[in-house]
């Protein structure tokens, strides 16, 4: 691995290309998988099962690479400016991979246009690993962000669950609790110690101005979901809202969540 990290260093932009080509790989073998006939039987359904799919591969794997991360290294915690390790710069370039791919498939699929939150989401993300990943600097609070993504295999499971019509079974019941629990343990939790880092150290922080507006950003559209996660799954108004994904029916076309 320590061999491995000046070769990233000297080419983070193709390392990230042939992190992405990886993913768009894993998405041509996933769909050998079986599926739902539900989902079979209509085309937006299938495509959004398959980006999922990669979605959830990606969060198994960078979720628990970023905890390892930071239970051997737990120092990252304290200096998420300058410290980090080649594994968790590696971390960075492969989940930069993913969002590359991920917002090409959005946009090369035609989906673009109902899906612009979540675009906007992954131009952040980019934007900042990118930073990250030719600056080598803010390593660790990349890693810290992923915890994120211990969250996101609940919440890719819970619309896979909605797509495959089983929104009223055990194993989605036991997952919005499980989401509800991880969104509060990892991921709010995770944006806000890197909005109060920041804040804490803003006057020496490289572009720290950006950087606080990014996670302004982050925070309120993590906010609004949490609130239409809560509502769709736990405070339903009327019975028709308990189907509800947190964006609209199983049959929209606007992909808001992830």
């Amino acid at each position: 691995m320590e061999a491995l990290l000046p070769v990233l260093q000297s080419h983070p932009g193709p390392s990230v290309l042939v992190c992405s080509l990886l993913f768009r790989v894993a998405h041509r073998l996933l769909q050998g998988f079986p599926v739902p006939k539900v989902v079979q039987q209509d085309d937006f359904r299938s495509w959004k099962w398959r980006n999922l799919s990669v979605s959830l591969v990606h969060s198994l794997l960078t979720g628990t690479w970023a905890l390892s991360c930071v239970v051997f290294w737990p120092e990252m915690l304290d200096n998420i400016h300058s410290n980090y390790t080649p594994l968790s710069y590696l971390l960075i370039c492969v989940s930069t991979g993913y969002f590359v791919q991920d917002a090409g498939d959005i946009i090369l699929s035609g989906h673009a246009k109902g899906s612009w939150e979540f675009l906007l989401h992954h131009a952040l993300v980019i934007w900042c690993f990118l930073y990250t990943l030719y600056t080598h600097l803010y390593v660790a609070g990349a890693v810290v962000a992923l915890f994120v993504e211990v969250n996101s295999v609940t919440l890719h499971l819970r619309l896979m669950l909605k797509l495959a019509g089983e929104q009223w079974s055990l194993m989605y019941k036991t997952n919005k609790l499980l989401n509800l629990f991880t969104y509060i343990a990892f991921r709010l939790s995770a944006q806000f110690y890197l909005t109060w880092y920041i804040v804490h150290n803003y006057s020496w922080l490289d572009h720290g101005g950006y950087f606080l507006t990014t996670m302004i950003l982050m925070n309120v559209m993590i906010l609004i979901y949490f609130y239409r996660l809560l509502r769709a799954d736990f405070f339903p108004r009327r019975k028709g809202d308990a189907a509800q994904n947190g964006t609209h029916n199983n049959n929209s076309k606007k992909f808001l969540s992830d």
